[in-house]
């Protein structure tokens, strides 16, 4: 079975030093209170790991690299389409109304062709980060929309978290900025996606990493980690 790759993300630009280490400290032992052995707790592998990492096993098996662009060659973009749609609809990390949304942008050809060939693009192609990543966002924008918006934050970071949990992260704005603030951590959130906020949220996961690193059982094994580090801090399901 396909083993998730692990976190390299290095710690770059000039908020990478601007932390508050006692709100670093509170934000380990609120973790630790609900999951005493970090990233190793049984129950947190059960409770937070677990099905975030499924998703990931199941994307590698039906939309890994090689077999991704066996279908885009193929033309398969409505297989595509359904694939990361179904595999994500596993999970809790989108809204009902941004499942729903996103759902209608892809019923048409033109929209499952479109969101095809720019999510292989963003995941497994060539480019720089950053222009890899407006261009993503540029397409989800350009997707057709009915009812409700498309362009959300959850929904631009969502497949990237679940395909690529060694580089990419997802961001939930309400709880990234509550855990962001607790940790001390100038997020520089906006509501609008763009390359900027999601560097420095990029940024605050490594900041995240480099603290835990050396604690007994909370050395990351990938994004999927760090984002239930940052869920845990920013939930209201975990307000003691």
């Amino acid at each position: 079975m396909p083993r998730p790759a692990f976190l390299s993300s290095p710690l770059t630009g000039a908020r990478a030093n601007g932390v508050c280490y006692l709100g670093a400290a509170r934000a380990r032992r609120k973790f630790e209170l609900y999951y005493p052995d970090g990233f190793q707790d049984e129950t947190y592998l059960i409770a937070e790991r677990a099905y975030k990492e499924r998703a990931h096993l199941e994307w590698q098996a039906e939309l890994g690299p090689g077999e991704f662009r066996k279908l885009l060659a193929r033309g398969e973009f409505r297989q595509i389409a359904d694939a990361a749609i179904r595999i994500e609809s596993r999970t809790n990390l989108l809204f009902s109304f941004e499942k729903m949304a996103l759902r209608d942008a892809l019923r048409t050809p033109a929209g499952a062709r479109l969101f095809a060939h720019e999510l292989y693009a963003f995941l497994y192609g060539r480019g720089s980060p950053q222009r890899k990543f407006e261009d993503w966002v540029q397409a989800v924008a350009d997707l057709p929309q009915r009812q409700a918006r498309v362009l959300t934050w959850p929904v631009v970071t969502v497949f990237g978290f679940i395909a690529r949990p060694d580089k990419h992260l997802f961001l939930k704005p309400r709880v990234t900025r509550r855990a962001a603030r607790g940790y001390g951590f100038d997020f520089g959130y906006q509501p609008e996606p763009s390359w900027g906020v999601y560097h420095g949220l990029l940024t605050f996961g490594a900041i995240i990493r480099r603290d835990l690193d050396r604690r007994p059982g909370f050395k990351a094994r990938d994004m999927i980690d760090v984002q239930s580090f940052i869920w845990v801090q920013g939930s209201d399901e975990y307000d003691a």
